[in-house]
């Protein structure tokens, strides 16, 4: 079947966008889902039960305990399991009896472990041993298996805890241990992104609905956001067979980036077809829309799309399963956005027509410029003042950064509301030895194990306290299992490992010619942070390199290409120096429910940048093709930047809002890890619409003047030239 003669306003729409030529992946998909919108649509829907069949079919591949070792920790770790000495999961039962002698325990210590050591989850149950100060019991209690056992067995325990505590009102019964807490955790960590879900969608509709005013208008978004997630989850249960879960926080983010270019994709695309239809008078039929559409968002999409996966492709270079698992997530829902926006969307469009608001957006539009070229103006006429107030306030914001400090979370940090991390503090305070411990791995050469056993009880000696020792079968290896006294995150908890590591095993063990390693709480922290800091030069370089050269293929413009480079590294300090004045502080704890840990965690800095310059990338590539979109019309470069800006400002700004209203979800969540992601990428999204979109960028592209397009801009002004012979031949 042929198609509809096409009105002269579409063929002059099509030589002004540049759709006379060849056209592009994005536009010849577009099309056919334009003028085939049942399949289309079908395909999809098709295509996303796919993906969530072969996930529910596949599984999820969890992580091992081994796939999270990382430097010396990481080596102490692995030598222990291969000698058969890694310290068995405990968890600890408190009782205490408020008010009242701990005498009146008796009944329920008695059937706390009667009823424990019936459990087949539990290895062995030990004696009541008093506190200090005589006012806790504390039972320790042996898990079976291994720890990622043990955090699938330990609900059963806890159910048991929690009965006893029933049956036993006149006393106080509690339960923790890293398997308790590691449950409480997710599981409040759970309640909270469902909780967040219920404010981050209704926003997100409403400021849609504000933006289209239109239901099905402002729904189309919504909903390609969510299939896109669920589908990407389905994929994310396949690719966890080569990149392993690490569970946490990887689907958190995947939901976070999903419905962020998600909706903005659609948002864009949308946007774009209203108004091409509005410039037309309503006389282009809504296919011919969509297909000028595909040919400026589209393609704008497709390039974004790219810009963000490879930016956050440099999680790889982290080399840690955590950044893997997210960086997998990630890049699989923007893939299956961008695929979305590109089938989906289209038949949506043209299948729903009219429906999708009839209302008129040339009066809204042009009042929207108005504004907008105000706002505009002093980086027009004062480019370098604007310059300089921009650069002011990206050093003001960025300054905090530079004293930045990393760490990582622990029992001592997470929410105090869940029973388990608020059993383990008194679980501290009452028994200080049963907090952090260093862990030391000594592994000696059979032949001079008498050396190295002479030189571990000297080192035992200097440590006091008689640590806990086992050694293994063959006499080869020994743990020692050193309490540190204080919480894990702490200076003097940090000092007690590098005394360890750096004075007395040396002095001790050092000429024996045995292999030595320090483990524990204290030291995982210490050497992942110390991982993460040393992968971020790393990470920096790829990801700037990347979005050069994305910018570059998308352009053709070596000068824009490094002005986006620096512009999103700006967007990046400034997020991460947001970070640091808002949680190494306690100004901010009372505003946002947080209690201040002095440090940002560690695997933060990674994350957002990540992130942030894919998102930061994403808006430059929208905002500078309605640029370079006049300028093809012979418009001058300065014009240029006000018409193209203007132009982009309205849909930037809904697509900013949108963002923000799912990063501040975040903050809701009663983990400061989360909590820190949200902070830090609504910080930049703000920033990065103020600042950046309003100050820096028009007045950089205003002082560059027709050198922004170098070396680029003679084939733009071939292409206005020839426009006429191109329309001519496409006439033909």
């Amino acid at each position: 079947m042929s198609r509809p003669p096409r009105p002269r306003c579409y063929r002059r729409r099509q030589r002004a966008v540049g759709m006379a030529g060849g056209q592009a992946v994005s536009v010849r998909i577009a099309m056919w889902s334009a003028h085939h919108p049942a399949r289309a649509v079908l395909g999809w829907v098709a295509f996303i039960v796919l993906c969530v069949a072969a996930g529910a079919a596949t599984g999820t591949n969890k992580g091992v305990i081994s796939d999270f070792w990382m430097g010396e920790a990481g080596r102490a770790e692995a030598a222990a399991a291969a000698a058969g000495l890694t310290p068995p999961p405990v968890e600890h039962v408190l009782i205490t009896a408020p008010g009242k002698s701990l005498d009146a325990a008796a009944a329920a210590v008695r059937d706390v472990r009667g009823a424990l050591q019936e459990s087949l989850d539990v290895a062995e149950v030990g004696e009541p041993v008093r506190s200090a100060d005589g006012g806790t019991l504390r039972i320790p209690v042996t898990l079976a298996g291994d720890t990622e056992t043990a955090k699938k067995t330990v609900r059963g325990i806890l159910e048991r805890t929690a009965a006893l505590q029933a049956a036993h009102p006149e006393v106080t019964i509690a339960q923790t241990g890293s398997a308790s807490v590691s449950v409480g955790v997710n599981d409040k960590q759970g309640q909270d992104l469902a909780r967040t879900e219920m404010i981050s969608l209704p926003i997100t509709f409403v400021v849609l609905l504000v933006t289209f005013g239109a239901v099905l208008a402002a729904a189309i978004p919504v909903v390609l956001a969510l299939s896109a997630f669920a589908g990407s989850v389905g994929l994310y249960g396949v690719a966890s067979w080569i990149f392993p879960d690490a569970g946490g926080a990887a689907i958190s983010v995947v939901f976070l980036l999903g419905m962020a270019v998600g909706v903005d994709y659609a948002l864009f695309y949308l946007k774009r077809v209203r108004e091409e239809r509005a410039r037309s008078g309503n006389t282009l039929t809504h296919a011919a829309a969509v297909e000028i559409a595909a040919a400026t968002a589209g393609r704008s999409i497709m390039t974004s799309g790219v810009a963000v996966i490879v930016s956050l492709a440099g999680l790889y270079i982290v080399d840690d399963v955590i950044f893997s698992s997210v960086a997998t997530g990630a890049v699989l829902v923007v893939a299956v956005a961008v695929a979305g926006s590109l089938t989906a969307l289209p038949a949506l469009l043209v299948g729903l027509g009219g429906r999708i608001g009839h209302r008129s957006i040339g009066r809204r539009r042009a009042a929207s410029d108005s504004r907008w070229t105000a706002l505009l103006q002093p980086a027009l006429r004062r480019p370098v003042a604007t310059l300089l107030v921009g650069a002011v306030l990206t050093a003001a914001l960025a300054l905090p950064a530079a004293s930045i400090r990393l760490g990582n979370e622990g029992k001592e940090t997470f929410p105090a509301g869940i029973p388990a991390v608020a059993t383990y503090s008194r679980l501290t305070q009452a028994f200080p030895d049963e907090g952090a411990q260093h862990l030391v791995v000594v592994r000696a050469d059979p032949a001079r194990a008498t050396d190295a056993t002479a030189a571990i009880d000297e080192l035992a000696r200097r440590i006091g306290g008689g640590p806990a020792r086992t050694v293994s079968a063959d006499g080869t290896t020994t743990v020692l299992q050193v309490p540190v006294g204080y919480p894990e995150n702490s200076p003097a908890a940090r000092a007690s490992l590098d005394r360890l590591r750096g004075e007395l095993l040396p002095a001790t063990l050092g000429g024996t010619g045995a292999e030595y390693a320090v483990s524990g709480e204290v030291a995982r922290g210490v050497d992942y942070s110390a991982h993460q800091a040393g992968r971020i030069p790393w990470v920096i370089g790829f990801v700037c390199v990347a979005t050069l050269v994305v910018m570059l293929v998308a352009f053709g413009s070596v000068v824009l290409a490094l002005v986006g480079v620096v512009i999103n590294l700006a967007a990046v300090v400034a997020a991460w120096g947001g970070l640091t004045l808002v949680f190494q502080n306690d100004w901010a704890e009372g505003l946002l429910g947080f209690t201040s840990t002095g440090f940002i965690g560690s695997r933060m800095p990674l994350m957002i940048l990540a992130i942030l310059v894919g998102l930061s990338t994403d808006y430059q590539i929208f905002v500078v093709s309605r640029i370079r979109e006049a300028v093809r019309r012979g418009v001058p470069t300065r014009q240029a930047v006000l018409d193209g800006m203007a132009a982009s400002a309205s849909v930037v700004t809904s697509a900013a809002v949108i963002m923000v209203s799912v990063f501040v979800s975040f903050i809701f969540i009663d983990r400061i890890e989360m909590k820190q992601v949200g902070v830090g990428l609504t910080i930049a999204v703000l920033f990065d619409a103020v600042v950046l979109r309003i100050l820096i960028l028009p007045a950089v592209m205003t002082l560059l003047g027709e050198r922004c397009w170098w070396p680029r801009r003679g084939s733009l002004t071939q292409d206005v030239v020839s426009r006429p012979r191109r329309a001519r031949a496409a006439r033909t």
